[in-house]
């Protein structure tokens, strides 16, 4: 009876799996104004030819006010709407064209996967601590017959997707997910965080610990892998991410990080560090900008990241406050402010501090979003406890989102950059030397 038990148990906790495999991606096809959060609605920028929404008539200036009967009216929530849309979705669209009210309806097609002639590519799934199911791509060189050293790939804090999906558009970001998972000669796994891409949940209600969970749960699958060395795997970590690598190292046993963009102070202190310099870019004086310090961002971040307040909340208790405050009431860049009170609680120079393996850490030289100053401590961390095999490279005119540009207030005015084969070709230089180790 105990073995017709336990068999029965196993069927049944397979179809269950099988049912909440992760859906495909729908392909939308669509670029949209946001909602303002003021009134509703949100503007048909771009359709693209032959896609469902185009045949089913939607057109450029159109007006989506409702989708499936939600209002749409706040601009966090409407990216969480999109990204809950899946291949074979049947999507009902309330629009304004003109004066005009229409209906629109459609059955979404999937969003097309990566695929290269000489690379493999895997697109699987694992099962955080948190109950998240998360989406993980695997590259390798086609016909690979020996086990491989492996490249993890840990990205920043936004809700922007790591996948390289055709039709997808470019950046220095996408050109460098691209060719470390086709010109590295490694296995490369990159992770889908709760709420983006294939990965269940809303990015904009998931925290940065249910992230750090996502990525642990991907990295042990990718340590099981038969086409990976396990002693042999490198994790490369962008912006948030690479504050993160030494932390994961520490934790889950890498062979070596590659840090590209990185901080090691407090949240508190990169965002006043943050508002300083889009203040100067804004032709402010310094004695300008330390008015503003004082009465205005201080007691902003102060309040949100300090005393774990919502924008919202802050301005409620602080009025004279509204004026410096450019985030929405209960979220920035996207995330929710839980998010950013558990990186302010979250102790980045530990990482550092007790990181025994190789480092190579990137700098760009016009990366206005992180401070040289954060570099040039981390070494001083490592340093200080014996760490013996770091480096720090500083690339002329690099700025955050891997684009080359003559100064960092041409990148902050969202100029466009140029770009070099040498920014991702630094990275697989640095990958394979530090598996080669």
């Amino acid at each position: 009876m105990t073995r017709k038990l336990t068999a029965l148990l196993i069927l049944v906790l397979s179809c269950t799996a099988s049912a909440q495999e992760l859906k495909r991606r729908a392909h939308i096809g669509v670029s949209f104004s946001s909602p303002n959060g003021n009134e509703a609605g949100a503007v048909v920028r771009h359709v693209e030819s032959g896609s469902s929404l185009a045949k089913a008539g939607l057109a450029v200036k159109d007006k989506v006010i409702r989708l499936n009967q939600e209002l749409v009216n706040e601009p966090n929530r409407w990216s969480d709407i999109l990204y809950d849309l899946r291949a074979g979705d049947v999507v009902n669209l309330e629009v304004l064209r003109g004066s005009d009210l229409m209906m629109i309806s459609a059955t979404l097609a999937p969003l097309p996967k990566e695929s290269y002639s000489n690379t493999e590519v895997t697109y699987a799934e694992v099962m955080s601590a948190f109950g998240d199911r998360i989406r993980t791509i695997t590259t390798l060189p086609k016909n690979s017959q020996s086990k491989l050293p492996a490249l993890f790939v840990v990205g920043g804090l936004s809700c922007s997707s790591i996948e390289v999906y055709p039709g997808r558009r470019e950046s220095g970001w996408t050109k460098v997910l691209r060719d470390i998972s086709t010109k590295s000669g490694m296995v490369v796994m990159r992770v889908e965080k709760p709420g983006v891409g294939d990965s269940n949940g809303h990015c904009g209600e998931s925290d940065f610990h249910r992230d750090i969970s996502a990525f642990e749960a991907a990295y042990q699958s990718l340590k099981k892998s038969k086409h990976v060395d396990s002693t042999n795997i490198i994790i490369y970590g962008s912006s948030m991410g690479s504050a993160l690598a030494p932390h994961l190292a520490n934790k889950l046993g890498a062979a070596g990080i590659i840090s590209d963009g990185t901080f090691v102070k407090t949240w508190f202190e990169h965002m006043l560090e943050i508002e300083r310099r889009i203040r100067l870019f804004e032709g402010d004086s310094p004695v300008e900008v330390a008015r503003k310090m004082n009465e205005g961002y201080i007691p902003l971040y102060y309040g949100m990241l300090i005393r774990k307040k919502s924008y919202e909340e802050v301005i409620k208790e602080q009025p004279e406050l509204a004026q410096y405050n450019y985030h929405s009431p209960k979220h920035m860049y996207g995330r929710p402010v839980s998010y950013y009170h558990q990186v302010q609680d979250f102790n980045f120079a530990k990482g550092w501090e007790e990181l025994k393996v190789p480092v190579r850490i990137i700098r760009g030289a016009n990366d206005w979003i992180m401070s040289a100053d954060d570099n040039d401590m981390i070494i001083d961390i490592l340093e200080s406890n014996g760490h013996k095999d770091h480096e720090l490279y500083l690339y002329q005119g690099l700025d955050h989102w891997n684009m080359i540009h003559e100064k960092a207030i041409d990148s902050y005015k969202g100029k466009e950059g140029r770009w070099e084969d040498k920014i991702s070709q630094i990275i697989i230089d640095y990958a394979k030397e530090l598996s080669n180790k």
